[in-house]
């Protein structure tokens, strides 16, 4: 197959694990890694790391995501949701629940898939910058089959992906909720570095970073009616405009970034004069480096365990759901310890 591109981005690492990756830094959980992470099991108690997926509730986080949609199924008008099978199968005792959802991925828990954020870049050297995914997948070809509207970097870099080969191995909790509280606080390169030197958290190639800062916890006492305004100005966030943090996710060589909060840096959707990113750790991490990213997961039973045994690390296992032509899943991830 050719070459997809010719320009790559400053600080891409686009063909260094092929020039048909569609893994990213997942191809740095290699068995030798998870044999490793395995270590970190020494009482066998775990953590679901999971909010249920019915929060936050409405849809004042992402206008366009709403909560799922339980209904029964259905079969010539009658509704299976205790369901007598003997109203279909002569004698049958058998009573039946099944239902479905109509569910936004990336509603509540999830993964991001590299396709989910992509950027305007001439990735084929014709001097016109063009929709290009991680490794230069490109979008513009529409693809039959799902509402015509799913393109061809979607496609190449799906969710499913990441089930197929599943994502498991160590994960490494930083805990931000502990040193600066539920303060809004925009996290640069040099508060980060001191979080980890506070806290003596050493994180190794391959790690998967877990970082806690309250914002899960502060959704859940919400109850489902989450207040914008509190939440915009709450909790901290990482400064994905900070060039010597991302530099740090680069130099780390960690494989993924899993946070409590909503977008994992500090976003409030503001314009500028200049075209940039609006999400620029999004660019970075999943268009440039191919580094997954997972939002609104659950930390404070594993950080409170974490806390009273003097340790950061864990066991993690965390596939998303082998959906085909998805960008994005909802998580179930649990921890080990």
């Amino acid at each position: 197959m050719a070459k997809r591109w010719v320009n790559r981005p400053d600080g891409a690492n686009w063909g260094d694990f092929g020039d048909d990756d569609q893994l990213g830094r997942i191809n740095l959980l290699t068995p030798e890694r998870v044999r490793q992470a395995g270590a970190e099991i020494q009482t066998g108690q775990n953590f679901c790391l999971s909010l249920p997926l019915d929060f936050p509730g409405g849809n004042v986080l992402n206008v366009r995501r709403y909560p799922p949609a339980l209904s029964p199924t259905e079969l010539d008008g009658d509704q299976w949701m205790n369901m007598s099978m003997g109203d279909h199968i002569k004698g049958a005792t058998d009573v039946i629940c099944d239902d479905q959802v109509l569910i936004c991925l990336q509603y509540s828990t999830q993964w991001d898939s590299l396709a989910h954020v992509g950027s305007h870049f001439d990735a084929d050297g014709d001097g016109v910058a063009e929709k290009v995914f991680y490794n230069g997948y490109r979008a513009g070809e529409h693809v039959l089959g799902r509402d015509d509207h799913v393109q061809t970097g979607a496609l190449k870099l799906s969710i499913d992906n990441f089930a197929a080969r599943p994502i498991q191995g160590r994960g490494v909790l930083v805990d931000l909720h502990r040193h600066f509280g539920r303060d809004r606080k925009v996290i640069n390169y040099d508060d980060w570095m001191a979080v980890l030197e506070k806290d003596n958290v050493v994180i190794e190639e391959g790690d998967i970073l877990l970082i806690r800062t309250g914002f899960s916890e502060l959704i859940l006492e919400m109850d489902h009616h989450p207040d914008k305004e509190v939440l915009d100005n709450s909790c901290a966030a990482l400064d994905g405009r900070d060039d010597r943090l991302l530099q740090w996710i680069t130099d780390s060589g960690i494989a993924a970034i899993c946070a409590d909060n909503y977008a994992v840096e500090n976003f409030h959707g503001e314009g500028s004069d200049t075209p940039c990113a609006a999400l620029p750790l999004h660019q970075h991490c999943l268009f440039k480096l191919g580094l997954p990213l997972a939002e609104l997961w659950y930390f404070a039973e594993l950080a409170a365990w974490m806390e009273e045994n003097n340790r950061n690390r864990c066991f993690l296992t965390a596939p998303p759901l082998r959906l085909p032509k998805a960008v994005g899943s909802p998580a179930t991830p649990v921890a080990t310890v």
